[in-house]
């Protein structure tokens, strides 16, 4: 088997494990009912999850660093395997959040080293390519798994979907056992290695850019499942085709995204994508009462939201061209952090005043994010004719 298909079935794995991280925002409503909890308590397995996953990673990676990296793999599988079968086997509200914490940790750990392992096998010159390969691989998760995961949930059982997760992990682990060569540890990057590259103001405020997109984004992405539901009056079955929908035009946004950073450059595309991402959260609040106008407004927030994706991640790169690994780690810690952020404050709106209110916050969080990206640019041409200026004298 080449390397380029060692890296595609890790691709593949990184999607199973990121379908169990996002399919809670799918069948939240399905989750609140069978544990007889609210929706905005249901709606804290994301905080619970995304915390566990931005402040429990960076610490085991550094930990597990020098263990070989095949055998991490299928060590953090195993508990991503134990982390499903919590969820299916064992009642009440309290072992799901036990569930989130086990399976974010295990899947923190196996995208991070998957990330890795597939650098070492790609050729110097197609690296990057490996990387958004995975990449790609996780974010499908989000397009294609949550929709799959309601279909399942609605025809069945929400606790089907862990099974099969649980099951799939098993199957994932002997394939790599097989496929995937064995490859040395690495020597640990420190903690403040990591954290000194935040001390930058570029980079600093390029990842606040990451953080509010995320925030405005997950705050009505945590909620769309009740919010269609309740606000907009949508069936079970149509919420299902609606995510399809959805999923479908965040693939399309998202290779928009890198068309267009290549086209016309990062800064067009960044800024002008998160203005029209908000806009569409305006649009969908005022058009909640009408089925049939939120439908074509969920793919336009959808595909305004995605062509960021490409863009900032490409936008972080060229800020610490020398360090891509770290700003990875970094960038995931953002986005992991924004969507707890936004689960978080997405369920005090949701309690306080109203699930139809939540589109009115996400549209602000996004706004601020393209405000944060203007004020990025500007710092980075500031720094850039600081250094030329500092190469003339």
């Amino acid at each position: 088997m080449s390397n380029a298909w060692k890296i595609y079935l890790l691709a593949a794995v990184s999607f199973l494990v990121g379908t169990s991280e996002f399919i809670i925002a799918g069948i939240l409503d399905k989750i609140a009912d069978d544990t007889g909890v609210s929706v905005s308590t249901a709606g804290q397995l994301i905080t619970v999850f995304s915390l566990t996953y931005a402040f429990g990673t960076p610490f085991l990676i550094a930990f597990t660093a020098r263990l070989e990296q095949r055998k991490l793999l299928l060590y953090a599988l195993a508990i991503f395997v134990v982390g499903n079968i919590i969820a299916v086997a064992l009642p009440g509200f309290e072992f799901l959040i036990a569930s989130r914490i086990v399976l974010a940790l295990s899947t923190g750990v196996f995208v991070v080293t998957a990330l890795t392992v597939a650098s070492k096998m790609a050729s110097p010159e197609k690296q990057g390519s490996a990387i958004a390969t995975l990449v790609m691989g996780f974010s499908t998760s989000l397009i294609i798994g949550v929709p799959l995961g309601r279909v399942v949930a609605s025809a069945y059982n929400w606790k089907m979907i862990f099974g099969g997760i649980g099951l799939l992990g098993l199957v994932a682990m002997l394939l790599i056992l097989i496929v995937i060569p064995r490859s040395n540890g690495d020597e640990p990057v420190p903690l403040r290695n990591q954290l000194a590259l935040m001390k930058q103001p570029k980079i600093a405020v390029g990842l606040m850019v990451t953080f509010f997109w995320i925030f405005g984004y997950s705050i009505v992405y945590t909620y769309i499942s009740p919010f269609l539901l309740t606000v907009t009056g949508m069936s079970g079955k149509t919420v299902s085709i609606a995510l399809f929908a959805f999923g479908i035009a965040s693939l399309f946004g998202s290779k928009l995204g890198g068309y267009s950073t290549d086209k016309w450059g990062f800064p067009r595309t960044l800024v002008s994508g998160m203005l029209l991402h908000a806009v569409a959260l305006v649009l969908l609040s005022l058009s909640a009462q009408s089925p049939a106008l939120v439908f074509p407004i969920l793919m336009l927030w959808a595909f305004s939201a995605w062509t960021s994706g490409p863009t900032q991640q490409y936008h972080l790169m060229t800020l610490a061209p020398q360090a891509t690994g770290i700003m990875l780690s970094l960038n995931t810690s953002a986005v992991q952090l924004a969507m707890a952020a936004g689960a978080g404050i997405g369920g005090i709106v949701v309690n306080q005043a109203s699930l139809s209110s939540i589109t009115w916050m996400g549209a602000v969080g996004v706004t601020v994010a393209a405000a944060t990206a203007l004020a990025s640019l500007r710092v980075t041409r500031s720094s850039s004719r600081a250094s030329q200026l500092a190469e003339e004298v």
